[in-house]
């Protein structure tokens, strides 16, 4: 909560609330903390983690969050997107990648990038936007805490093939990195 007030002093445009673990410890998400956040924030608010039905969409927005994140839930059920932006709108749907380098591609990982998919992250990108996620987001999990940069060619390969509102994870560890970020892209998360 006191985080969530800082954030608020500083008029950040959106908080994402990423409950890492829940997916892999097979947990609900923590229902009361979330109201407790939504209540406090003064900016929209997204939440990802242990979301894997349809319902729990709903109580979530009706709890305050504007965007629902999903990762394994949707590459193991694709068509959870699908029915989602139907009950809550396309705008509540986002579909998170977490990715690996695989050859001259990227491949889609799941539970704390401990589980390899197979699946390509770009087609799969094209897929979500296809079944109504309305954003993306991208993380390079080869990137991801090392302050060395985006990957700024996979973020090339996601933009081409989606028009889909994209956030960039994995890498950004000065405001030069996301000044090429923004150059590369425009406005992005």
């Amino acid at each position: 909560i006191n985080a969530v007030k800082i954030f608020n002093e500083k008029e950040s445009d959106e908080l994402i609330v990423l409950d890492i673990d829940a997916t892999r410890l097979g947990k609900e998400p923590d229902y009361k903390l979330i109201q407790d956040l939504a209540a406090e924030c003064r900016m929209p608010l997204a939440y990802g983690g242990g979301v894997h039905t349809v319902e729990q969409f709903e109580r979530l927005v009706s709890l305050g969050v504007e965007k629902v994140s999903v990762s394994a839930a949707a590459v193991a059920d694709p068509g959870l997107i699908e029915r989602a932006a139907a009950r809550v709108g396309r705008q509540s749907v986002v579909a998170v990648l977490d990715v690996r380098r695989k050859g001259k591609g990227w491949e889609v990982f799941t539970h704390n990038g401990s589980r390899a998919t197979g699946l390509d992250a770009v087609a799969f990108a094209q897929k979500a936007e296809a079944l109504g996620a309305g954003e993306i987001v991208v993380n390079s999990i080869d990137n991801d805490g090392k302050m060395k940069g985006y990957d700024l060619t996979l973020a090339r390969q996601v933009r081409e093939a989606t028009t889909l509102p994209m956030t960039v994870l994995g890498g950004g560890g000065s405001l030069a990195d996301i000044g090429k970020l923004i150059h590369e892209f425009g406005v992005i998360g």
